[in-house]
């Protein structure tokens, strides 16, 4: 595995790191717990330290779950990264949407960064992820009824705390991440980013490159379409949102997987996966620091992992990025 530096701070994470989104299973139609658990274990024993999770998904299951992973781990060698500003136990702040939670009740997620709110949501991650400190905090989503200011001056006093190392962010644009930088030393912007999904290239990322910020690029796989495994007419379980996404859309997977077929040469001549190929691009284009990948059971962790052993060219990149030049979906 290989590790890089989080913007200018001492924090270093591993290039591929555990997404675990899906294994909270909100979201998903659901996950298995136990597989959940094992597949951050073998990814950790592949060089995987890193761990990305939020309290809302699942509401509190995935931190749970990392903290039911990690226990037994050295805590210093681990990297925890996880979110603040997206509840659903408290009405305030911004409608974010209606949605259901695992066992089918009917929830509202509200976007909130409230100093307070920040506060108790920071205790009661750590007590669901077992440790004492989170290496990375992010506010989850930028919350317009509250001042960015007031936000970074709470994590502020949580770093002052020792309860959290590095401050971060999660799907800020250049004007969001300008205001926050005049209140806290931000190291990241975690932002999606993958083959389907390149808008920072326009602004986002040559801001982070030029202010020495890093890019943690979640769905670099866009929630598994770049497998090659999603055909048209595919069955999503119920509660699984990607059925209603615009790239899921039959005609956009026939697309995707014609333009996948064309660059799959190129992952056979190194006797790799397309899942493995599409992660390698992802950690190879300028800017990008860290792909942030999540797997729901071992197999699918060893996959993720074995990524870091597939090296492009220059000539390898230019070839797959003409073909996806040419890709053009349906709205």
């Amino acid at each position: 595995m290989q590790y890089r530096k989080i913007g200018e701070s001492n924090l270093q994470l591993s290039v591929i790191t555990f997404g675990a989104w899906a294994v909270g299973g909100w979201l998903w139609g659901g996950a298995d717990r136990k597989e959940a658990v094992e597949a951050i274990k073998t990814a950790y024993d592949l060089g995987v330290t890193s761990i990305d999770t939020a309290p809302v998904y699942g509401q509190g299951v995935s931190e749970e779950i990392v903290g039911e992973a990690i226990r037994g781990i050295s805590r210093d060698k681990v990297q925890i990264l996880t979110k603040y500003g997206m509840r659903w136990d408290l009405a305030k702040g911004t409608l974010a949407m209606k949605s259901r939670d695992n066992n089918g009740k009917d929830i509202d997620i509200y976007k909130y960064s409230g100093k307070e709110s920040i506060i108790k949501e920071c205790e009661d991650s750590l007590r669901r992820l077992g440790t004492d400190h989170i290496d990375l905090y992010q506010i989850h989503w930028h919350d317009v009824t509250t001042p960015i200011g007031e936000t970074m001056e709470a994590v502020s006093r949580l770093i002052q705390q020792g309860k959290v190392l590095h401050a971060g962010v999660c799907n800020y644009g250049v004007a969001e991440m300008e205001e926050a930088a005049k209140h806290i030393n931000l190291v990241s912007d975690q932002i999606p980013y993958s083959m389907m999904r390149r808008d920072i290239e326009k602004d986002v990322l040559p801001y982070c490159i030029e202010h020495k910020k890093s890019i943690l690029a979640y769905s670099p796989l866009q929630r598994g379409l770049l497998t090659g495994k999603i055909k048209p007419g595919y069955h999503f379980n119920e509660g699984d949102s990607r059925e209603t996404l615009q790239h899921y859309k039959s005609e956009n997977i026939e697309r995707t997987n014609t333009f996948l077929q064309k660059i799959k040469p190129i992952a056979n001549e190194k006797n790799a996966t397309l899942a493995q190929l599409v992660i390698s691009w992802t950690l190879q284009q300028p800017g990008i620091t860290i792909a942030l990948v999540g797997a729901r059971n071992a197999a699918q962790a060893i996959q993720n992992a074995g990524a870091i052993n597939v090296q492009l060219s220059a000539e390898e990149i230019k070839l797959i990025t003409t073909e996806l030049d040419q890709l053009v979906l349906v709205k």
